[in-house]
């Protein structure tokens, strides 16, 4: 067993299916784009084991509550980590989180983004460490996002070849 897997049982964390998308839609780009050192990670929303969106969904400070809203960015870390498990085979090449955009599905007048977004980074800090799981970071606020998810989430890591 890995490093990293053996750490998310220790943790208890599940990762999930792959998203299980809804009917007649398509992506016409992949999950995770490696070039070189580098892993691009597309934007994903929260997912349960069996792949499915979560919920709930709608905008944050109106449909969700801010803690909820936490919940499912910690959800969005385990998403895309399965995601870098299936394209990398080993999340132990992960050398380094570089860059996260942490998007919220935000009513009017909901400011505290950075706040639902720690919701992933303390996933990543807690399964990586501070050494590899420190990344730069931005949390903005959206008037929608698709299927009317509450957060999305995409970044960038580095990787051993």
């Amino acid at each position: 067993m890995s490093r990293i897997d053996a750490r998310l049982a220790e943790l208890g964390l599940t990762l999930p299916a792959p998203l299980r998308l809804p009917p007649g839609v398509t992506l016409p780009f992949p999950w995770v784009s490696v070039r070189g050192n580098r892993v691009l990670i597309s934007g994903h929303g929260p997912v349960e084991p069996d792949g499915s969106l979560s919920e709930p969904r709608g905008k944050v400070g109106a449909d969700v509550t801010p803690e909820q809203a936490r919940d499912l960015a910690g959800k969005v870390a385990l998403a895309i980590l399965a995601s870098l498990r299936d394209e990398l085979g080993d999340l132990d090449r992960i050398t380094g989180w570089v860059k996260i955009l942490g998007m919220v599905n935000s009513a009017p007048g909901f400011n505290q983004q950075p706040e639902v977004i720690n919701g992933f980074t303390d996933i990543i800090l807690d399964v990586f460490g501070t050494e590899v799981g420190r990344h730069a970071r931005s949390a903005v606020g959206l008037a929608e996002l698709p299927f009317n998810i509450s957060v999305e989430i995409e970044g960038e890591v580095e990787i051993t070849a």
